[in-house]
């Protein structure tokens, strides 16, 4: 069984990784400076045990799949919520291949010229990014695309908003080393929907 200080520990570097710039839990390979007695102190021991016990097996993936949804401490995440943030994350990574070929299909509904999909018009968010938090298309379908356009560093520099656009940036950024993808078969995918 996994120790409840481990769990912990990813936890932070995690919580770390995706709320802060200035740290990359795979360039610091998940350690954070964290101490033993500080883990003692806290009340909460309880939900890292939990979580060790329970999700032996896939911690960093519950751990991720509730931080992606914005679920930042760990008590709000044992819970039915949480539970089920994990399962539809599953689901997703199970099937990324069809999730992002769904989502292609989608956002050809929507633009039949797919760089517009991803340019700021006039400082506003790229349609990309719209369509997602409208909940139209997945987040690992933006992160694919940013991750083999890097359209995201790009577009950042016509977003004029300053108070969403930033935490988005983050969020899809920080999620990017977590959505395992071929490349290959994701770029036959996009180039059949939109050349056709």
């Amino acid at each position: 069984m996994i120790d409840p200080f481990d769990s912990f520990k990813l936890y932070n570097a995690l919580k770390l990784h995706f709320e802060s710039d200035g740290y990359d839990a795979f360039k610091y390979n998940f350690k954070t400076n964290v101490k033993a007695t500080s883990f003692l102190k806290r009340k909460d021991k309880y939900f890292f045990a939990k979580v060790a016990k329970k999700y032996e097996r896939d911690m960093m993936g519950y751990y991720v799949s509730n931080f992606k949804h914005d679920v930042s401490y760990v008590g709000e995440m044992i819970n039915d919520c949480g539970e089920e943030n994990y399962k539809n994350h599953m689901k997703v990574m199970q099937s990324i291949h069809r999730v992002f070929s769904v989502d292609i299909n989608n956002l050809h509904n929507h633009s039949d010229r797919f760089d517009k999909l991803l340019e700021s018009q006039d400082g506003q968010l790229p349609l990309i990014v719209q369509l997602w938090m409208q909940e139209e298309i997945s987040l690992e379908t933006v992160v694919i695309l940013n991750s083999m356009l890097g359209f995201v560093p790009r577009e950042s520099k016509r977003i004029t908003d300053t108070i969403v656009w930033p935490d988005i940036k983050r969020k899809i950024q920080k999620y990017g080393p977590f959505v395992n993808f071929d490349v290959y078969k994701c770029k036959n995918l996009l180039t059949n929907v939109f050349t056709n």
